[in-house]
């Protein structure tokens, strides 16, 4: 993962990585035994428009999709469960920070030789993502750029510009405050772990790496202790709402003018717009803040990956290369208006711009913006190979916070010595 994927298969000492081939068969010619079928778990927005167009252009492969539970919502569970039971769908949705751990599973297959055609449409520091041990086990779907989504018209009225760096972040958050006693700038989301590790990889924190055969865990390294410590005083000033992420109270929070920011990411364009369709034309989109000199990380992003009890292993990697790489299922899952993802191809980028209505931000060029905090995402950044764990024991943490039990900056000493004990309960070294 990250740059340093070459020397990974011997950390993974004791763990079969190469999952079951399928059958690796050409799909089944339509005629007498029809179409080949290929299943598909997802839930990423748009998905269904997305299949639609696939099924309506071919003839000799049809997918059956299911639409489950977002990973960290029971879609992984779920997942692993199929995987132990043997009816895993042919291809499944997986995360960026999640896809070790299924790997490590041995859940997924090594699809090296059936994707290279396409690994050059990639930036290398993306497509690394997907590779663990020199093999690729999966293809990138979109990217997440971090951007700050903001109330231009209460901003404007009150003379509040959107914040370049984190120090004016804080300054604004005042600002908001006393503008309106109720309102405040963002919200610090206690069961939502990603946006800390989105923040850190901002701002230069590396979690994991690679020394010899051994993994390296800096959870709690400086840059991602500056960030904790940052937000630890926006909450115990009181100058952000803390609340559940896309919960009801957080929406209800948008429609009584009690918010009036977003930290998030490029596909939160498409959350605000499908919520809060009344807001149309209030709101904007500016880069992340940042601590110096323009940064971002990712928040979120998907892949797909074909399971290990994939029955034709060349029939799903068609479908993944056509949901990720052509024109028309980038203009349906937009066109559907519930989405704005960010293409992983670069190329891409210009068909979602066209396919993305973004009359609710003012007709805002918002795809050039999430393009260019494309271009600041810091290097160098690995996902571990237990994230399902370290997300879970930082979410458990994360919500004793606003209650006092501990702090962020607490939650990340915690993280980092459960994540600790549970490699090395795999078999893995630490060093």
């Amino acid at each position: 993962m990250g740059r340093k994927s070459a020397g990974v298969a011997g950390l993974l000492a004791g763990v079969s990585l190469l999952a079951a081939c399928g059958s690796g068969e050409p799909a089944q010619p339509a005629g007498a035994a029809g179409p080949a079928q290929v299943t598909f778990w997802g839930w990423a927005k748009g998905t269904q428009q997305v299949v639609d167009a696939f099924n309506k252009a071919h003839k000799d492969i049809q997918i059956t999709y299911e639409e489950i539970p977002s990973g960290n919502a029971g879609g992984y569970a779920k997942f692993s469960n199929a995987v132990k039971a043997g009816n895993a769908p042919d291809v499944m949705s997986v995360e960026y920070p999640q896809l070790p751990d299924f790997v490590n599973q041995g859940a997924l297959q090594d699809i090296s030789a059936e994707v290279a055609d396409i690994r050059p449409k990639y930036p290398a520091s993306v497509f690394s993502l997907v590779e663990l041990g020199g093999k690729a086990w999966a293809v990138p779907m979109d990217a997440a750029p971090q951007v700050f989504f903001y109330r231009k018209d209460l901003f404007g009225k009150h003379g509040i510009e959107p914040p370049e760096t984190w120090d004016d972040f804080r300054a604004a958050a005042q600002k908001v405050k006393k503008a309106d006693a109720k309102a405040r700038i963002a919200t610090f989301f206690p069961d939502d772990p990603s946006v800390i590790a989105a923040l850190a990889w901002q701002a230069g924190g590396k979690w994991f790496g690679t020394e010899g055969d051994a993994w390296t865990v800096s959870i709690n390294d400086a840059a991602t202790r500056k960030v904790a410590g940052y937000w630890q005083g926006l909450v115990k000033d009181d100058l952000v709402k803390v609340q559940p992420s896309f919960s009801q109270e957080w929406n209800a929070a948008f429609e009584s003018d009690e918010l009036w920011g977003y930290v998030g990411a490029n596909w939160g364009a498409g959350v605000m717009k499908g919520n809060h369709a009344g807001q149309s034309g209030k709101w904007a989109v500016a880069p992340i803040p940042h601590w110096g000199t323009p940064a971002s990380g990712m928040l979120g992003g998907t892949t797909f990956g074909v399971s290990k009890n994939a029955r034709n292993t060349k029939a799903a990697v068609e479908v993944i290369k056509w949901l990720t790489g052509a024109e028309e299922a980038w203009t349906a899952r937009l066109s559907s208006g519930t989405s704005s993802g960010f293409p992983a191809i670069a190329g891409l980028v210009p068909v979602a711009a066209r396919s993305f209505d973004a009359s609710y931000y003012g007709g805002q060029d918002i795809y050039a913006l999430f393009a260019e905090s494309y271009k600041t995402i810091q290097p160098g950044w690995t996902w571990g190979p237990s994230m399902v764990q370290t997300l879970t024991t930082m979410k458990d943490a994360l919500g004793k916070v606003a209650g006092g039990q501990t702090t962020v900056p607490g939650v990340l000493d915690t993280a980092q010595s459960a994540t600790v004990s549970e490699i090395k309960g795999r078999g893995l070294d630490v060093r």
